[in-house]
Protein backbone atom coordinates (compact mmCIF):
# COMPACT_ATOMS: atom_id res chain seq x y z
CA UNK A 1 0.00 0.00 0.00
CA UNK A 2 1.35 3.43 -0.98
CA UNK A 3 1.67 6.09 1.72
CA UNK A 4 -0.20 8.71 -0.30
CA UNK A 5 0.30 11.47 2.27
CA UNK A 6 4.04 10.83 2.38
CA UNK A 7 4.26 10.79 -1.40
CA UNK A 8 2.20 13.98 -1.70
CA UNK A 9 4.56 15.75 0.74
CA UNK A 10 7.55 14.41 -1.18
CA UNK A 11 6.17 15.84 -4.45
CA UNK A 12 5.32 19.19 -2.84
CA UNK A 13 8.80 19.47 -1.32
CA UNK A 14 10.73 18.46 -4.44
CA UNK A 15 8.77 19.06 -7.65
CA UNK A 16 9.88 22.65 -8.25
CA UNK A 17 13.55 21.85 -7.66
CA UNK A 18 13.52 18.80 -9.92
CA UNK A 19 11.65 20.68 -12.67
CA UNK A 20 14.09 23.59 -12.50
CA UNK A 21 17.06 21.21 -12.66
CA UNK A 22 15.74 19.26 -15.62
CA UNK A 23 14.80 22.49 -17.43
CA UNK A 24 18.33 23.83 -16.94
CA UNK A 25 19.83 20.51 -18.00
CA UNK A 26 17.90 20.23 -21.24
CA UNK A 27 17.54 23.95 -21.90
CA UNK A 28 13.74 23.98 -22.23
CA UNK A 29 11.15 24.20 -19.46
CA UNK A 30 8.14 22.89 -21.38
CA UNK A 31 9.32 19.33 -22.04
CA UNK A 32 11.10 19.33 -18.68
CA UNK A 33 7.76 19.27 -16.87
CA UNK A 34 6.71 16.21 -18.90
CA UNK A 35 9.89 14.39 -17.93
CA UNK A 36 9.53 15.36 -14.28
CA UNK A 37 5.89 14.28 -14.16
CA UNK A 38 6.87 10.93 -15.66
CA UNK A 39 9.62 10.52 -13.05
CA UNK A 40 7.26 11.28 -10.17
CA UNK A 41 4.66 8.89 -11.65
CA UNK A 42 7.29 6.14 -11.70
CA UNK A 43 8.30 7.05 -8.14
CA UNK A 44 4.66 6.69 -7.09
CA UNK A 45 4.47 3.23 -8.68
CA UNK A 46 7.55 2.19 -6.69
CA UNK A 47 7.02 4.42 -3.64
CA UNK A 48 7.42 1.62 -1.09
CA UNK A 49 10.95 1.00 -2.39
CA UNK A 50 11.88 4.56 -3.41
CA UNK A 51 10.79 6.08 -0.10
CA UNK A 52 13.27 3.87 1.76
CA UNK A 53 16.23 5.09 -0.31
CA UNK A 54 18.78 7.36 1.32
CA UNK A 55 17.95 10.18 -1.14
CA UNK A 56 14.67 9.43 -2.95
CA UNK A 57 14.86 12.75 -4.79
CA UNK A 58 18.15 11.66 -6.38
CA UNK A 59 16.29 8.68 -7.85
CA UNK A 60 13.69 11.06 -9.30
CA UNK A 61 16.43 13.27 -10.82
CA UNK A 62 17.99 10.23 -12.47
CA UNK A 63 14.67 8.96 -13.87
CA UNK A 64 13.67 12.41 -15.15
CA UNK A 65 17.02 12.98 -16.86
CA UNK A 66 17.02 9.48 -18.36
CA UNK A 67 13.52 10.11 -19.70
CA UNK A 68 14.69 13.44 -21.15
CA UNK A 69 17.72 11.79 -22.74
CA UNK A 70 15.61 9.06 -24.37
CA UNK A 71 13.17 11.68 -25.64
CA UNK A 72 16.02 13.72 -27.11
CA UNK A 73 17.39 10.64 -28.87
CA UNK A 74 13.99 9.93 -30.36
CA UNK A 75 13.55 13.51 -31.59
CA UNK A 76 17.07 14.16 -32.80
CA UNK A 77 19.10 12.07 -35.18
CA UNK A 78 22.06 14.40 -35.21
CA UNK A 79 22.65 15.65 -31.68
CA UNK A 80 26.00 17.18 -32.61
CA UNK A 81 24.35 19.44 -35.18
CA UNK A 82 21.70 20.43 -32.65
CA UNK A 83 24.29 21.34 -30.02
CA UNK A 84 26.36 23.27 -32.55
CA UNK A 85 23.34 25.44 -33.39
CA UNK A 86 22.73 26.16 -29.69
CA UNK A 87 26.33 27.09 -28.90
CA UNK A 88 26.87 29.53 -31.76
CA UNK A 89 26.82 33.16 -30.68
CA UNK A 90 26.01 35.26 -33.73
CA UNK A 91 26.90 38.50 -32.00
CA UNK A 92 30.40 37.32 -31.12
CA UNK A 93 30.50 39.58 -28.08
CA UNK A 94 31.46 38.43 -24.64
CA UNK A 95 29.23 39.66 -21.87
CA UNK A 96 30.91 40.02 -18.51
CA UNK A 97 27.82 39.37 -16.43
CA UNK A 98 25.38 36.65 -17.54
CA UNK A 99 22.56 34.79 -15.95
CA UNK A 100 23.26 31.18 -15.04
CA UNK A 101 20.84 30.00 -17.71
CA UNK A 102 22.67 31.93 -20.42
CA UNK A 103 26.02 30.69 -19.15
CA UNK A 104 24.82 27.08 -19.18
CA UNK A 105 23.79 27.41 -22.81
CA UNK A 106 27.46 27.72 -23.81
CA UNK A 107 28.13 24.22 -22.51
CA UNK A 108 27.60 20.92 -24.27
CA UNK A 109 24.62 18.86 -23.13
CA UNK A 110 26.81 16.58 -21.01
CA UNK A 111 28.71 19.48 -19.41
CA UNK A 112 25.44 21.26 -18.64
CA UNK A 113 23.95 18.13 -17.07
CA UNK A 114 27.05 17.55 -14.92
CA UNK A 115 27.16 21.15 -13.67
CA UNK A 116 23.45 21.27 -12.91
CA UNK A 117 23.39 17.91 -11.14
CA UNK A 118 26.57 18.52 -9.16
CA UNK A 119 26.13 22.15 -8.11
CA UNK A 120 22.46 23.04 -8.42
CA UNK A 121 21.03 19.77 -7.09
CA UNK A 122 23.98 18.94 -4.85
CA UNK A 123 24.31 15.35 -6.03
CA UNK A 124 27.60 13.63 -5.27
CA UNK A 125 30.02 12.75 -8.05
CA UNK A 126 28.96 9.10 -7.79
CA UNK A 127 25.26 10.03 -8.01
CA UNK A 128 25.92 12.19 -11.07
CA UNK A 129 27.87 9.32 -12.64
CA UNK A 130 24.95 6.94 -12.08
CA UNK A 131 22.50 9.49 -13.48
CA UNK A 132 24.54 9.96 -16.65
CA UNK A 133 25.67 6.33 -16.99
CA UNK A 134 29.37 7.10 -16.89
CA UNK A 135 32.35 6.71 -14.59
CA UNK A 136 32.96 9.12 -11.69
CA UNK A 137 36.25 10.08 -13.34
CA UNK A 138 34.34 11.13 -16.45
CA UNK A 139 32.11 13.31 -14.28
CA UNK A 140 35.14 14.96 -12.70
CA UNK A 141 36.83 15.58 -16.06
CA UNK A 142 33.62 16.90 -17.62
CA UNK A 143 33.03 19.14 -14.63
CA UNK A 144 36.55 20.51 -14.88
CA UNK A 145 36.10 21.28 -18.59
CA UNK A 146 32.70 22.87 -17.97
CA UNK A 147 33.95 25.09 -15.16
CA UNK A 148 36.90 26.20 -17.31
CA UNK A 149 34.45 27.14 -20.06
CA UNK A 150 32.19 28.97 -17.60
CA UNK A 151 35.15 30.93 -16.24
CA UNK A 152 35.68 32.33 -19.71
CA UNK A 153 32.01 33.25 -19.96
CA UNK A 154 31.50 34.60 -16.46
CA UNK A 155 33.52 36.67 -14.07
CA UNK A 156 35.35 34.83 -11.29
CA UNK A 157 33.10 36.54 -8.75
CA UNK A 158 29.97 35.10 -10.38
CA UNK A 159 31.44 31.57 -10.39
CA UNK A 160 32.43 31.82 -6.70
CA UNK A 161 28.97 33.11 -5.72
CA UNK A 162 27.30 30.34 -7.71
CA UNK A 163 29.21 27.52 -6.02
Amino acid sequence: MVDADGFDRFVEDNYASVARTVALSIGDATPAHDHVQEAFARAYERWNRVSRMERPVAWVYVVALNHARRDLRRRTTDLAEHEERRVDDPSGTIVTSMSIRTALECLTARQRAVVVLRYLTDLSTDEVARALHCAPGTVKATLSQALARLRVEMSERDIDDWR
